[in-house]
């Protein structure tokens, strides 16, 4: 089977020489990962579940774009949503546009390292702010942790935390 002119035309191998050095803070996320996830609901109980994840390069290396699905392939998907990163030099951080069309859920953040972790802060389509941190981020697992509020006043509150392992496919 090959590729569609679509697929070969949106995929890359890399981020061009002149824009590697910017695009470090997510290129080590290329690849692919399995993910056990943990959802805290309003009530206080948790609900598990198993996922994967891709990374890969796109639009001639200019952006990074991932493939969340829970659970894992093949049961019907409960989570199908994809997130493209992408490095603005003039603000020194990485717009992050985040959709899920299965869920019809959708933000836009802001991405920016805050000392060893990785911080998107931004808005959800329900109105409410959120806040995505890579944590524990190592060559073949991290900690997500997906956090929402309000407003300001507000504390966070976690919603979501993915703990990642890196496969071999």
């Amino acid at each position: 089977m090959t590729l569609s002119p679509f697929l070969t035309a949106l995929g890359s191998a890399g981020p061009p020489a002149d824009r590697a050095k910017d695009m470090n803070l997510y290129a080590w996320l290329v690849g692919s990962w399995e993910v056990k996830t943990v959802r805290h609901l309003d009530d206080g109980t948790t609900q598990k579940s198993d996922g994967e994840i891709h990374f890969g390069w796109v639009l001639e290396g200019r952006a990074i774009q991932d493939i969340w699905i829970r659970p894992k392939r093949p049961a019907p998907s409960t989570m199908y949503g994809t997130t493209l990163r992408i490095f603005d030099a003039g603000i020194g951080a990485w717009h992050i546009i985040w959709a899920d069309p299965l869920n019809q859920d959708f933000s836009r953040q802001i991405g920016r390292s805050e000392g060893e972790d990785i911080v998107q802060i931004g808005d959800d389509s329900r109105g409410l702010q959120t806040r995505w941190r890579f944590t524990e981020i190592t060559a073949n697992s991290f900690h997500w942790i997906g956090e929402e509020r309000s407003s300001e006043s507000d504390p966070w509150q976690i919603t979501y935390e993915h703990f990642a392992r890196r496969t071999n496919s």
